[in-house]
């Protein structure tokens, strides 16, 4: 059973939200936080695999709660949750490495669809927040080092590239017919070449660096 933890400071929304969330039976809303803060608490008591976080909350805003997180419990997976299509919300939630960003007007089809492309590995932007935030993206491309190129290996470029399209380990294992654990240490060696922090910073770099 997945554990997700759901901050949300509009009780309505939240019971909304934790009845689609557990339509799927595989799925069970086991924290309810109505604060950025609280949401902390909880996590602090028990673990969760996946925090779903509203960006605007009282207290403790979903950001910065989402940066705690992923600072203390970086194994935990962090989706945002908004009705603000704003591209710069999108853009501070990658920063931090939330692995998606969607906005409440999501149906539970596509919001359980997003749950478990975080859970597998995947990074998730609901299409018209992509359309907004890659742009942006592309728009700080970054011009790559020789010496860079140099360290990084085709497979690892081709590993690169699908991380950078959102894919999950599984999706990326299928394509390039490698087990899905060559998938996992090839990613390791990636944020140690490249000191990043997470699969999210190595999607932006991919993106920047115009492998996508």
């Amino acid at each position: 059973m997945t554990r997700v933890l759901l901050a949300e400071d509009q009780s309505l929304v939240m019971q909304g939200l934790k009845m689609m969330i557990e339509t799927d039976s595989e799925l069970e809303v086991t924290g309810e936080a109505k604060n950025g803060a609280e949401a902390i608490k909880f996590c602090e008591k028990q673990w969760f695999d996946v925090a779903i976080l509203d960006i605007r909350m009282p207290e403790m805003d979903g950001l910065e709660a989402a940066k705690i997180i992923r600072e203390r419990w970086p194994e935990m997976k962090v989706l945002m949750l908004t009705t603000f299509n704003d591209d710069e919300y999108a853009l501070e939630a990658l920063r931090i490495g939330a692995h998606g960003y969607m906005l409440k007007d999501a149906d539970a089809e596509s919001l359980i669809k997003s749950i478990k492309s975080c859970l597998s590995g995947g990074l998730q932007l609901q299409g018209e927040v992509a359309a907004k935030v890659m742009p942006r993206l592309l728009e700080k491309k970054e011009v790559e080092q020789p010496k860079l190129q140099h360290q990084i290996t085709p497979r690892e470029t081709d590993i690169l590239k699908r991380i950078g399209e959102g894919k999950s380990n599984k999706e990326i294992s299928d394509e390039l017919a490698l087990s899905v654990g060559t998938i996992k240490n090839n990613i390791s060696v990636l944020l140690d070449k490249l000191s990043l922090r997470d699969r999210t910073q190595l999607a932006i770099y991919a993106i920047r660096n115009g492998l996508v």
